[in-house]
């Protein structure tokens, strides 16, 4: 009998999958067909919600459709008991940055205090949020700061990121721009490897960084826009405990 009643397991396990993998086939071939944008699917899962799948593409876009791919639903799935938006949660996840990760090499780095605390922020030198929150910025201590020159609002964004990334102390010259409103030198040296901005930009675009500023902690937060220093010594407060 307990043999039996293992067989019948493996054999209705067997049978879920297949057809999970019959719906998940149907799904790509008939979206594929019908619509362009959708010839290379990443995932396709069920969702929260009974009788729809989740398709993802391009890495963070997620869209919803029927077991047959015969219909299209772009937007936010919500929770209406928990009251959550499943569709922002499953973005967040995708787009999270692991602190770790972060290629602080392409970063220049601000020490104040102990620097024990850690944070990092991806700023445009053109973005006047950044300079609101720069000059908040001044007022914590005791943390260590990696600086990710990030140009998105024009090609004068990008000739200021190069000055400021080439110049002999990248950090002094930012906080003296963007705090000081000191001008910057208008002459970058052919030498200056200037490949680190162009990552920063290639960075940005695959984890979703659509604005400056961008703060990451070391705890995985993520918050856009500018915030106080008190909200940044909450953040920091946080990754301490």
């Amino acid at each position: 009998m307990k043999l039996f009643k293992t067989l019948f397991v493996l054999l209705a396990c067997g049978l879920a999958l297949g057809m999970a993998q019959a719906q998940e086939a149907a799904i790509r071939k008939n979206l594929a067909e019908r619509i362009p944008q959708f010839k290379n699917i990443d995932e396709i899962t069920k969702s929260a919600m009974p009788g729809l799948y989740e398709v993802r593409i391009n890495g963070m876009e997620i869209f919803y459709t029927d077991a047959e791919g015969n219909y299209l639903i772009q937007g936010s799935l919500f929770d209406t008991r928990q009251r959550r938006n499943l569709t922002e949660e499953r973005v967040d996840k995708l787009s999270a940055i692991s602190f770790d990760l972060l290629p602080v090499k392409d970063a220049f780095t601000i020490v104040r205090g102990n620097g024990k605390r850690k944070m990092a922020v991806f700023e445009d030198p053109n973005c006047g949020y950044c300079k609101r929150f720069e000059r908040d910025l001044q007022k914590v201590d005791n943390v260590t700061i990696h600086m990710f020159l990030y140009p998105i609002l024009g090609p004068d964004s990008l000739e200021k990121s190069k000055q400021i990334w080439c110049a002999k102390d990248a950090g002094k010259t930012w906080t003296d721009y963007m705090v000081r409103e000191q001008p910057l030198a208008q002459t970058v040296t052919p030498a200056c490897d200037l490949t680190a901005i162009t990552r920063n930009v290639e960075f940005g675009r695959k984890y979703k960084i659509n604005g400056t500023p961008t703060l990451l902690f070391a705890d995985g937060s993520r918050v856009p826009g500018a915030i106080s220093a008190a909200q940044v010594e909450k953040y920091l407060g946080q990754t301490t405990k």
